[in-house]
């Protein structure tokens, strides 16, 4: 019988979307089928969005650790205090030091394997820096905590799987970190998590240029020529299906990026305009090469609409869904690798 996952979640900023859209997500009690939900937070802050979210069906009981979840309901264990006073749609130092609290107990119990995956609710990056938290995102967090060993953002759906070699940069910094061995590396952590974490096993990747038109041949710049393209050249000689640099352009908006398994965007906005605008609200974030999973919601806190009750909870289920699948395709990769059988010669005929 297949071993029943436990699922971590974090509130993210109390005062956004967060709570609300993981309360949405989960109130479907089917999901207990397929994993043991546990949430690091509050339980007052859940009984609150419980009832803006109007979800009679979410139904939770509290923990002291995460050894004693129970696999039959939602598990809520209390890192944040009782007395903290909600204010919906304010950015503030509450908001933030709950988001902070919630996800160092969360990350704390995924590093040390009790859980087998943490899905993070949206924060306000900016508003985090007041309490501590000195990263530029829970992609950096997390590759922090994972040791710095190199990690990929990863923004996904049903149609499409987009990575960034850059992510929480300055554009004007972009050209200057991007080199022909940090690309080659970003094209491998994409291969690789391709294969292990989606089970692609010959993916075909599409590399982005950095300049207007791929370059136009150096007419718009010369990165493509001189980073880009040895890059491209180096993957393509470890027997990697790559190709590029393409015009991203051109690639959202002929529907070409159908033809890929992935695709590799140069920085931020080239590769999440033509995501979020063809898929928003339904995406999943995803930090590959990690050597563990996490996954969040493709959507920010959103303080203009939080406590009014009509967030949308469908892309932080979808994010629940991705860490499944990213979980059993794992497992599954390596349990095919250490079963595989090996060639040995055959003794010669007396």
């Amino acid at each position: 019988m297949e071993k029943k996952m436990k699922i971590g979640f974090t509130l993210g900023d109390i005062n956004g979307v967060g709570p609300e859209v993981l309360v949405k997500a989960l109130s479907d009690h089917r999901i207990l089928q397929y994993c043991t939900p546990v949430i690091y937070g509050s339980n007052k802050i859940l009984a609150y969005y419980k009832k803006v979210a109007g979800t009679e069906h979410f139904k939770y009981a509290s923990c002291d650790a995460i050894e004693n979840a129970n696999p039959k309901i939602i598990n809520v264990i209390n890192t944040i205090h009782e007395d903290i006073e909600l204010t919906p749609g304010i950015e503030n130092e509450t908001g933030a030091r709950c988001a902070f609290d919630s996800l160092e107990a969360a990350a704390n119990d995924l590093i040390a394997g009790k859980v087998d995956a943490v899905v993070t609710a949206p924060i306000n990056k900016h508003n985090m820096q007041r309490v501590g938290f000195q990263f530029n995102g829970h992609t950096e967090y997390f590759d922090y905590k994972a040791g710095n060993n190199g990690n990929l953002m990863m923004l996904m759906n049903d149609q499409m799987r987009i990575a960034l070699a850059t992510h929480h940069v300055p554009l004007k910094d972009v050209p200057g970190i991007l080199s022909e061995e940090f690309i080659l590396k970003k094209i491998d952590l994409l291969h690789r998590s391709l294969v292990e974490d989606f089970a692609v096993m010959r993916p075909v990747i599409a590399v982005l240029g950095l300049n207007p038109h791929a370059g136009d041949n150096g007419l718009l710049g010369s990165d493509e020529a001189e980073v880009i393209i040895p890059a491209i050249q180096k993957a393509q000689d470890k027997k990697m299906l790559v190709v590029g640099p393409l015009a991203a352009d051109g690639l959202f908006g002929s529907g070409n990026y159908k033809q890929y398994d992935g695709i590799l965007a140069m920085y931020h906005d080239q590769g999440l305009v033509g995501f979020k605008a063809l898929s928003f609200n339904s995406g999943t974030n995803f930090t590959a090469g990690l050597p563990f999973v996490r996954t969040s919601p493709d959507h920010g806190t959103a303080y203009d609409i939080a406590g009014k009750g009509i967030a949308d909870g469908g892309s932080m289920l979808q994010a629940l869904y991705t860490a499944i699948d990213v979980i059993r395709n794992r497992e599954r990769y390596h349990t095919e690798r250490e079963n595989r059988l090996i060639p040995t010669p055959l003794r010669s005929e007396k």
